[in-house]
């Protein structure tokens, strides 16, 4: 059946930790990757994210990203950066009693040593004073083969909590 979703990796965060690593792609088929419950040790942090090598994440300044910034209480922004050494993931998120953010991640050409891999954001946050999102996607700009994507508080703090997932789409 099409649309069925296979599990390939997965980490559930219960104390600190500096960055979760999902690796285990292999195959041209499109992959995606849930996240629920993710929170971090700054009060207004974002998780961002980066493509893996042979599990090790690429830190060179070759992410473009584009996206819309979804906001409660304010007007929303389109926002972008280029040649950037990671990429947004999920929006600002503490870990103050009714905060946490959740997202869906849907990784092309990861496979492909011959083509830009590329992933999609759908994220949503509770920061406790709002309702928050993103909606955009993200190109890496060399053409190489990648096995996974980390994730990693944007400051100098941790990720506290938050169940990481990583699905091949069959």
């Amino acid at each position: 059946m099409a649309g069925q979703l296979v599990q390939v990796a997965t980490n559930t965060v219960s104390s600190p930790v500096s960055s979760v690593t999902l690796t285990g792609i292999d195959s041209d088929d499109l992959y995606m990757v849930a996240v629920s419950g993710a929170t971090v040790s700054n009060p207004v942090a974002e998780i961002r994210a980066r493509f893996t090598v042979s599990g090790t994440a690429q830190t060179t300044s070759n992410y473009d990203w584009a996206d819309k910034f979804l906001r409660a209480s304010a007007s929303f922004i389109n926002d972008y950066a280029t040649n950037q050494t990671k990429t947004r993931a999920l929006n600002n998120t503490g870990d103050s009693g009714g905060e946490g953010s959740n997202g869906i991640f849907y990784l092309y050409n990861f496979n492909n040593a011959s083509e830009y891999s590329f992933m999609t954001i759908e994220n949503v946050t509770e920061n406790g004073t709002e309702a928050r999102g993103y909606e955009g996607g993200t190109v890496y700009t060399v053409a190489e083969a990648h096995n996974g994507i980390q994730f990693l508080n944007d400051t100098t703090g941790n990720i506290t909590s938050g169940t990481f997932t990583m699905y091949r789409v069959v």
